[in-house]
């Protein structure tokens, strides 16, 4: 009996900490998520239809920081870093223009395990991998925005 109720003790608790680390997200997510699947709207920035800077905007917003209009001009804050240093909250810049020129043309959000979030003109807000065929050649740079305060307030929150 002594081994019965100590197994269903840590098995309670292992459910307890499995599901409560599961269900705890951060605001950067959370806010990503509430917006998930809103129409593309060419210098939208708001819920009724987003361009991509206005959805970084918007998010980046809900945490505090007013980022510039334009993803061009998104691409000269904070501080650059390599694609391999990610960390979610960081902001990926793309070519999308066709000339491959490494002009500033789309912007997102990283999310983690290289993924990010953007506004797609044809699917509206979503996440996608960094290494899509679509993405990966078009990859320009990343920006490191948030202060090391506001990553663990706003993104670090749900581990």
């Amino acid at each position: 009996m002594k081994k019965f109720s100590l197994m269903f003790v840590a098995l309670v608790l292992l459910l307890t900490f499995s599901v409560g680390s599961a269900s705890a997200s951060s605001s950067m997510l959370t806010s990503i998520d509430d917006v998930k699947g809103t129409k593309y709207k060419y210098g939208g920035n708001t819920t009724s239809g987003f361009d991509c800077s206005g959805f970084v905007r918007y998010i980046f917003d809900k945490m505090g920081y007013d980022l510039p209009r334009r993803s061009a001009d998104q691409a000269l804050e904070g501080t650059k870093v390599a694609k391999a240093d990610l960390v979610a909250g960081d902001l990926v810049f793309f070519d999308t223009s066709g000339t491959n020129n490494g002009g500033i043309t789309h912007v997102g959000i990283y999310v983690g395990d290289g993924k990010f979030a953007h506004a797609s003109t044809s699917k509206g807000v979503i996440i996608d991998s960094l290494d899509s065929s679509y993405y990966k050649p078009r990859y320009v740079t990343a920006r490191h925005i948030l202060s090391d305060a506001d990553y663990e307030t706003h993104v670090q929150a749900s581990k």
